[in-house]
Protein backbone atom coordinates (compact mmCIF):
# COMPACT_ATOMS: atom_id res chain seq x y z
CA UNK A 1 0.00 0.00 0.00
CA UNK A 2 1.22 3.71 -0.98
CA UNK A 3 1.94 6.14 1.62
CA UNK A 4 -1.10 8.24 0.84
CA UNK A 5 -3.82 4.92 0.19
CA UNK A 6 -6.11 4.82 2.58
CA UNK A 7 -6.86 2.10 5.10
CA UNK A 8 -10.45 2.01 6.43
CA UNK A 9 -13.51 1.01 4.11
CA UNK A 10 -15.10 3.94 5.16
CA UNK A 11 -12.43 6.47 3.28
CA UNK A 12 -12.03 4.04 0.74
CA UNK A 13 -15.58 3.67 -0.14
CA UNK A 14 -16.04 7.78 -0.09
CA UNK A 15 -12.95 7.52 -2.38
CA UNK A 16 -14.66 5.05 -4.62
CA UNK A 17 -17.73 7.00 -4.74
CA UNK A 18 -15.68 10.43 -5.91
CA UNK A 19 -13.81 8.14 -8.39
CA UNK A 20 -17.02 6.21 -9.87
CA UNK A 21 -18.22 9.95 -10.57
CA UNK A 22 -15.12 11.13 -12.33
CA UNK A 23 -15.58 8.23 -14.34
CA UNK A 24 -19.03 8.94 -15.30
CA UNK A 25 -17.80 12.69 -15.94
CA UNK A 26 -14.95 11.12 -18.23
CA UNK A 27 -17.31 8.96 -20.37
CA UNK A 28 -19.51 12.07 -21.29
CA UNK A 29 -16.56 14.06 -22.09
CA UNK A 30 -15.34 11.20 -24.61
CA UNK A 31 -18.45 10.49 -25.94
CA UNK A 32 -18.59 13.99 -26.79
CA UNK A 33 -14.84 13.86 -28.28
CA UNK A 34 -16.13 11.58 -30.18
CA UNK A 35 -19.20 13.31 -31.54
CA UNK A 36 -17.50 16.14 -32.35
CA UNK A 37 -15.11 13.97 -34.04
CA UNK A 38 -17.63 12.31 -36.02
CA UNK A 39 -19.10 14.97 -37.18
CA UNK A 40 -16.02 16.70 -38.47
CA UNK A 41 -14.59 13.40 -39.88
CA UNK A 42 -18.17 13.14 -41.72
CA UNK A 43 -18.20 16.19 -43.41
CA UNK A 44 -14.65 16.16 -44.90
CA UNK A 45 -15.67 12.26 -45.87
CA UNK A 46 -18.64 13.04 -47.19
CA UNK A 47 -17.30 16.07 -49.22
CA UNK A 48 -13.81 13.17 -50.17
CA UNK A 49 -16.07 11.03 -51.60
CA UNK A 50 -17.88 13.26 -53.92
CA UNK A 51 -14.71 14.59 -54.98
CA UNK A 52 -13.32 11.24 -55.68
CA UNK A 53 -16.71 10.23 -57.65
CA UNK A 54 -15.82 14.08 -59.58
CA UNK A 55 -12.20 12.91 -60.49
CA UNK A 56 -13.79 9.20 -61.84
CA UNK A 57 -16.85 10.87 -63.63
CA UNK A 58 -14.73 13.73 -64.85
CA UNK A 59 -11.91 11.19 -66.53
CA UNK A 60 -15.20 9.11 -67.71
CA UNK A 61 -16.53 12.19 -69.87
CA UNK A 62 -12.82 12.93 -71.28
CA UNK A 63 -12.59 9.35 -72.71
CA UNK A 64 -15.97 9.65 -73.82
CA UNK A 65 -15.17 13.01 -75.75
CA UNK A 66 -11.94 11.97 -76.57
CA UNK A 67 -13.78 8.46 -78.21
CA UNK A 68 -16.34 10.36 -79.98
CA UNK A 69 -13.68 13.00 -81.49
CA UNK A 70 -11.76 9.66 -82.86
CA UNK A 71 -14.90 8.13 -84.18
CA UNK A 72 -16.07 11.48 -86.22
CA UNK A 73 -12.69 11.85 -87.22
CA UNK A 74 -12.67 8.34 -88.88
CA UNK A 75 -16.35 9.43 -90.03
CA UNK A 76 -14.79 11.93 -92.23
CA UNK A 77 -11.79 10.09 -93.07
CA UNK A 78 -14.47 7.08 -94.74
CA UNK A 79 -16.31 9.90 -96.00
CA UNK A 80 -13.88 11.27 -98.05
CA UNK A 81 -12.55 7.90 -99.21
CA UNK A 82 -16.50 7.76 -100.56
CA UNK A 83 -15.85 10.56 -102.47
CA UNK A 84 -12.69 8.79 -103.72
CA UNK A 85 -14.47 5.77 -104.68
CA UNK A 86 -17.33 7.72 -106.54
CA UNK A 87 -14.32 9.23 -108.70
CA UNK A 88 -12.90 5.73 -108.99
CA UNK A 89 -16.75 4.37 -110.46
CA UNK A 90 -16.54 7.69 -112.94
CA UNK A 91 -13.63 5.82 -114.00
CA UNK A 92 -14.31 2.61 -114.41
CA UNK A 93 -13.83 0.94 -117.50
CA UNK A 94 -15.44 -2.23 -117.24
CA UNK A 95 -18.12 -3.89 -115.12
CA UNK A 96 -16.01 -5.78 -112.92
CA UNK A 97 -14.19 -2.42 -112.16
CA UNK A 98 -17.30 -0.95 -111.68
CA UNK A 99 -19.18 -3.84 -109.25
CA UNK A 100 -15.78 -3.67 -107.20
CA UNK A 101 -16.31 0.19 -106.63
CA UNK A 102 -19.98 -0.45 -105.37
CA UNK A 103 -18.96 -3.57 -102.89
CA UNK A 104 -16.30 -0.69 -101.25
CA UNK A 105 -18.74 2.18 -101.19
CA UNK A 106 -20.87 -0.36 -99.21
CA UNK A 107 -18.62 -1.46 -96.98
CA UNK A 108 -17.74 2.01 -96.33
CA UNK A 109 -20.97 3.31 -96.11
CA UNK A 110 -21.81 0.74 -93.41
CA UNK A 111 -18.65 1.31 -91.84
CA UNK A 112 -19.68 5.14 -91.70
CA UNK A 113 -22.88 4.12 -90.17
CA UNK A 114 -22.21 2.26 -87.56
CA UNK A 115 -19.93 4.77 -86.41
CA UNK A 116 -22.60 7.23 -86.29
CA UNK A 117 -24.48 4.84 -84.29
CA UNK A 118 -21.45 4.79 -81.93
CA UNK A 119 -21.24 8.83 -81.70
CA UNK A 120 -24.46 9.14 -81.32
CA UNK A 121 -24.41 6.57 -78.24
CA UNK A 122 -21.61 8.11 -76.90
CA UNK A 123 -23.01 11.71 -77.11
CA UNK A 124 -25.56 9.96 -75.58
CA UNK A 125 -23.68 8.25 -72.22
CA UNK A 126 -21.37 12.18 -72.47
CA UNK A 127 -24.23 13.87 -71.65
CA UNK A 128 -25.29 11.70 -68.80
CA UNK A 129 -22.27 12.09 -67.19
CA UNK A 130 -22.22 15.79 -67.68
CA UNK A 131 -25.26 15.46 -65.54
CA UNK A 132 -23.75 13.64 -62.90
CA UNK A 133 -20.60 15.77 -62.73
CA UNK A 134 -22.95 18.89 -62.40
CA UNK A 135 -25.33 17.57 -59.58
CA UNK A 136 -22.15 16.44 -57.98
CA UNK A 137 -20.21 19.59 -58.04
CA UNK A 138 -23.20 21.76 -56.30
CA UNK A 139 -23.58 19.27 -53.77
CA UNK A 140 -19.10 19.24 -53.07
CA UNK A 141 -20.02 23.02 -52.98
CA UNK A 142 -22.59 22.92 -51.01
CA UNK A 143 -20.98 20.47 -48.62
CA UNK A 144 -17.31 22.93 -48.51
CA UNK A 145 -19.61 25.81 -47.57
CA UNK A 146 -20.65 23.78 -44.76
CA UNK A 147 -17.36 22.83 -43.87
CA UNK A 148 -16.36 25.71 -43.88
CA UNK A 149 -18.61 27.08 -41.84
CA UNK A 150 -18.77 24.78 -39.35
CA UNK A 151 -15.08 23.59 -39.25
CA UNK A 152 -14.01 26.41 -36.62
CA UNK A 153 -16.85 26.03 -34.13
CA UNK A 154 -16.62 22.52 -33.90
CA UNK A 155 -12.16 22.40 -33.61
CA UNK A 156 -12.98 25.13 -30.82
CA UNK A 157 -15.72 22.79 -29.24
CA UNK A 158 -13.16 19.57 -29.56
CA UNK A 159 -10.89 22.18 -28.43
CA UNK A 160 -12.38 22.89 -25.25
CA UNK A 161 -14.20 19.61 -24.24
CA UNK A 162 -10.76 18.17 -24.91
CA UNK A 163 -9.13 20.66 -22.41
CA UNK A 164 -12.07 19.99 -19.56
CA UNK A 165 -10.71 15.94 -20.31
CA UNK A 166 -7.34 16.54 -19.36
CA UNK A 167 -7.82 18.82 -16.58
CA UNK A 168 -10.55 15.42 -14.98
CA UNK A 169 -8.06 12.98 -15.76
CA UNK A 170 -5.32 14.60 -13.85
CA UNK A 171 -8.17 15.05 -11.16
CA UNK A 172 -8.73 11.17 -11.92
CA UNK A 173 -5.13 10.52 -11.63
CA UNK A 174 -5.19 12.33 -7.85
CA UNK A 175 -7.85 10.06 -6.65
CA UNK A 176 -6.31 6.69 -7.95
CA UNK A 177 -3.23 7.37 -5.83
CA UNK A 178 -5.59 7.41 -2.52
CA UNK A 179 -6.50 3.80 -3.09
CA UNK A 180 -4.87 0.69 -2.76
CA UNK A 181 -3.46 -0.92 -5.81
CA UNK A 182 -5.20 -3.86 -5.20
CA UNK A 183 -8.42 -2.28 -4.53
CA UNK A 184 -7.77 0.09 -7.68
CA UNK A 185 -7.30 -2.92 -10.04
CA UNK A 186 -9.97 -4.38 -9.51
CA UNK A 187 -11.98 -1.47 -10.13
CA UNK A 188 -10.15 -0.95 -13.23
CA UNK A 189 -10.87 -4.92 -14.39
CA UNK A 190 -14.73 -4.17 -13.31
CA UNK A 191 -14.43 -1.45 -15.49
CA UNK A 192 -13.08 -2.69 -18.16
CA UNK A 193 -15.59 -5.07 -18.65
CA UNK A 194 -18.88 -3.70 -16.96
CA UNK A 195 -18.32 0.01 -17.94
CA UNK A 196 -19.16 1.17 -14.31
CA UNK A 197 -17.17 -0.62 -11.45
CA UNK A 198 -19.06 0.64 -8.12
CA UNK A 199 -22.91 -0.20 -7.09
CA UNK A 200 -24.65 0.19 -3.96
CA UNK A 201 -27.46 -0.79 -1.91
CA UNK A 202 -29.85 0.76 0.36
CA UNK A 203 -32.92 -2.17 0.64
CA UNK A 204 -31.56 -5.37 -0.22
CA UNK A 205 -30.75 -4.54 -3.98
CA UNK A 206 -28.08 -3.84 -6.14
CA UNK A 207 -28.67 -0.25 -7.74
CA UNK A 208 -26.59 -1.38 -11.06
CA UNK A 209 -28.32 -4.69 -12.15
CA UNK A 210 -31.44 -4.42 -9.71
CA UNK A 211 -31.17 -8.25 -8.23
CA UNK A 212 -31.73 -8.92 -4.91
CA UNK A 213 -28.31 -9.40 -2.65
CA UNK A 214 -28.05 -13.08 -0.16
CA UNK A 215 -29.62 -11.43 3.08
CA UNK A 216 -26.30 -12.26 5.03
CA UNK A 217 -24.32 -10.05 2.21
CA UNK A 218 -26.99 -7.22 2.85
CA UNK A 219 -26.79 -7.75 6.16
CA UNK A 220 -23.32 -7.53 7.02
CA UNK A 221 -23.00 -4.28 4.26
CA UNK A 222 -25.00 -2.66 6.70
CA UNK A 223 -24.20 -3.62 9.32
CA UNK A 224 -20.59 -1.74 9.09
CA UNK A 225 -18.73 0.08 5.98
CA UNK A 226 -17.94 -3.01 4.16
CA UNK A 227 -17.05 -3.14 0.20
CA UNK A 228 -17.84 -6.34 -1.64
CA UNK A 229 -18.83 -7.64 -4.56
CA UNK A 230 -22.39 -7.89 -6.34
CA UNK A 231 -22.86 -11.82 -6.89
CA UNK A 232 -24.52 -10.85 -9.98
CA UNK A 233 -23.06 -7.76 -12.03
CA UNK A 234 -19.50 -8.33 -9.94
CA UNK A 235 -19.52 -4.68 -9.90
CA UNK A 236 -18.19 -3.37 -6.23
CA UNK A 237 -20.89 -2.62 -3.95
CA UNK A 238 -21.28 -1.25 -0.18
CA UNK A 239 -24.05 0.24 1.70
CA UNK A 240 -25.52 3.93 1.44
CA UNK A 241 -28.22 4.84 4.18
CA UNK A 242 -31.82 5.62 2.36
CA UNK A 243 -32.08 9.15 2.48
CA UNK A 244 -34.45 10.86 5.44
CA UNK A 245 -37.98 10.97 4.51
CA UNK A 246 -39.30 14.86 3.68
CA UNK A 247 -40.81 16.61 6.78
CA UNK A 248 -44.60 17.23 6.05
CA UNK A 249 -45.67 20.57 5.58
CA UNK A 250 -47.09 22.65 7.59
Amino acid sequence: MSENALSTAAEQIQVLTELAVVDAELKVLDDQIAQERSTLEGLKGSLKTLQDKLTSDRAALAACEKNRAELQADVRTMQTQIEHSRDKMNRARTERETNAVQREMEELRKLVRDREDDIEKLGVEAESIRTQVTAAETEAGKLEQELNANEGDISSRLGQVQAQRETKGRERDTITKRLPPVLFRRYEMIRSKRGAAVSTTTDGTCKACNMSLPPQLFHRLSREPMIEQCPSCNRLIFFVPPAPAAAPEK
